[in-house]
């Protein structure tokens, strides 16, 4: 019966040292969506309009997209800020983060700081324009 009783108590010992063994090897595991990866193949105006949807469809508005682009990852998340302009009223910065499910979360970057979330500082832009519309309708009207 002693036997049983060290056996059992040994194989306790060494399951439980098996469990704290350091984590020093292991990495996170970084999930990530083909919606993320293609947003980072848009071009300055395509991207002003993904960002100006993810913003409409999270109840914001957005009147136009004058700036944005990448500020980084968080998480299983991709960061994005698109500076928005209105005809009346300041314009205002709008941080989008992509999931790896297609989804968009938005905040107001003036509520960042202090959140514990990436400052909204664009770290890549896109190619090209953000008011490519404007200035082929500039032309069209010369």
């Amino acid at each position: 019966m002693r036997t049983k009783m060290l056996t059992g108590l040994l194989a306790s010992l060494a399951l439980t040292a098996c469990n704290n063994q350091p984590q020093q090897n292991q990495r996170p595991i970084k999930v990530r969506g083909s919606e993320q990866d293609q947003l980072h193949k848009l071009g300055a105006f395509d991207l002003a309009i993904a960002l100006k949807r993810a913003i409409y469809d999270a109840g914001y508005t957005c009147k136009r997209v004058s700036d944005g682009g990448y500020v980084g990852a968080w998480k299983n998340l991709d960061m994005w800020v698109a500076h928005c302009v209105y005809d009346a009223g300041q314009p205002r910065d709008w941080a989008v983060f992509t999931g790896p499910d297609g989804s968009a979360q938005v905040r107001d970057c003036k509520d960042i700081p202090g959140s514990g979330l990436p400052e909204c500082k664009i770290q890549k832009r896109p190619a090209g324009s953000f008011t490519e519309f404007e200035e082929r309708a500039g032309k069209k009207a010369k």
